[in-house]
């Protein structure tokens, strides 16, 4: 144990200038939540549609705020076409006919939205619900580590044989710009897909970093909020809200950033087979990926991840809180001045991960907030952690463990109209103390 401990040591040379009163968890000298984000949308009402979106768009086409557009069944942006949508402006996705708007390789999407004026895509429904419509897949051609490029035909009922081609993605463009991005949120998708799993929000598939992602929403998915595949990406303040599915999801050899963004999870929603916040994988299946190309790779910094829970114990009890973060093997993750609050436990390492300093210098964790969480740091299927807090619980990486209510640790989260997720900084105090002490909210 000793040994292992002493490895502490000579790895933090790495990172030995990170300070322990850095702010940590989502950031800002304002809420910069406030006025385009919306934590009620199902009371939010648009009005009828103006304007019938379908088929494929294979020209420059721009969507105007003075109209209402409705979203009906795979509609593809084609031929290097650019979709530009203004500021302010409404789409609809049909729930009928599985709406969903795929950004093919080589074309581009510009919502440019405004924080006074976001652009907002959400259900028809009168009744809005998760997995109302599909979402929004946006594909571009860089790398990815599978063999080959891929493709993602398999989320389409009905698909034109003539649209197969605009469901490939891949290539060796690290630059890849499929376009903007900003100011947008995204409610109630997911759609169900016939042969199992669901739509995602967003699934950004190699898209690359010239690619603008920012002040994006999406809440309540009953996919994954976000997913990425391969490329690589800068992600700033993105906000998954009661998501049914993982928060964000990275796969397949993408290298992405994840900066100043938010995942505030509820247990009454979730799907039970194991949603997470943010789940670290290099492949779904081992046989599809070529292990001389890069793995996935993420650095994510001041993240706040919270779980919503009335009763925190009961809600563990009846197995509806899982762990916040899980990392699996052949990965790298970087997570820096990050707030974990509630959770069963706070993180999970896949059981084919060996405990050692080879593995342990590919998953990093400073700065850290660990709070009111059922454990900290584990291995699948295994109940000991010992190495794992004595690792990360050394007081040289800064990580800090305490045991609040969430009221007490943010500013005000139970704000319906304006809820601020910053962490209340006066309010963290060290302790050696890692026993489990679990509250409710």
């Amino acid at each position: 144990m000793k040994k292992f401990t002493n490895l502490i040591w000579v790895f933090l040379l790495i990172f030995g200038s990170v300070h322990a009163q850095q702010e940590k968890g989502i950031i800002g000298t304002n809420n910069w939540l406030y006025g385009w984000t919306e934590f009620k949308p199902n009371l939010e009402r648009y009005g009828e549609p103006t304007q019938i979106i379908t088929g494929n768009i294979t020209t420059d086409t721009k969507l105007s705020k003075r109209d209402i557009y409705l979203l009906i069944g795979n509609v593809f942006v084609t031929n290097k076409a650019t979709l530009t949508i203004e500021p302010g402006t409404v789409i609809l996705g049909d729930y009928k006919s599985n709406a969903s708007l795929t950004i093919a390789k080589g074309a581009k999407i510009i919502a440019d939205g405004l924080e006074t004026d976001p652009i907002v895509f959400t259900s028809n429904s009168s009744l809005k619900r998760s997995g109302d419509w599909g979402g929004i897949i946006i594909l571009g051609d860089a790398p990815t580590n599978k063999f080959g490029n891929g493709s993602v035909a398999s989320y389409y009922s009905n698909l034109n044989k003539t649209d197969y081609v605009n469901t490939n993605y891949g290539g060796d463009n690290v630059q890849n710009d499929a376009g903007i991005l900003k100011y947008v949120r995204i409610e109630f998708a997911g759609k169900r897909l016939k042969g199992g799993g669901n739509f995602n929000g967003i699934l950004l598939a190699c898209v690359g970093k010239k690619t603008v992602l920012e002040n994006i929403m999406v809440s309540y998915s009953a996919g994954n909020s976000l997913e990425v595949i391969g490329g690589e990406v800068f992600l700033s303040k993105i906000v998954s809200y009661r998501s049914n599915s993982n928060d964000f999801k990275f796969n397949y050899g993408t290298q992405s950033s994840l900066i100043n963004s938010l995942a505030v999870r509820s247990p009454y929603i979730s799907n039970s087979s194991g949603a997470r916040c943010m789940q670290i994988v290099s492949y779904d299946k081992e046989e599809e990926v070529d292990f001389t190309k890069p793995e996935t790779n993420v650095v994510a910094k001041n993240i706040t991840l919270i779980n919503q829970s009335e009763n925190l114990n009961s809600d563990i009890e009846k197995g509806l809180v899982k762990e916040s973060v899980y990392v699996a093997k052949n990965t790298n993750l970087e997570m820096n001045k990050s707030v974990i609050s509630g959770f069963n436990p706070a993180v999970i390492f896949e059981e084919k991960i060996i405990v050692n300093q080879e593995s342990l210098k590919k998953i990093v964790f400073t700065d850290m907030y660990f709070n009111n969480c059922n454990g900290n740091i584990f291995v699948e299927n295994n109940s000991n952690n010992e190495d794992l807090e004595n690792w990360y619980g050394n007081s040289a990486f800064f990580n800090v463990y305490s045991k609040s209510y969430n009221s007490e640790t943010f500013i005000d989260l139970n704000n319906e109209s304006r809820p601020d997720f910053r962490l209340r900084i006066n309010k963290i105090i060290a302790t050696n103390d890692l026993d489990p002490d679990l509250r409710m909210d």
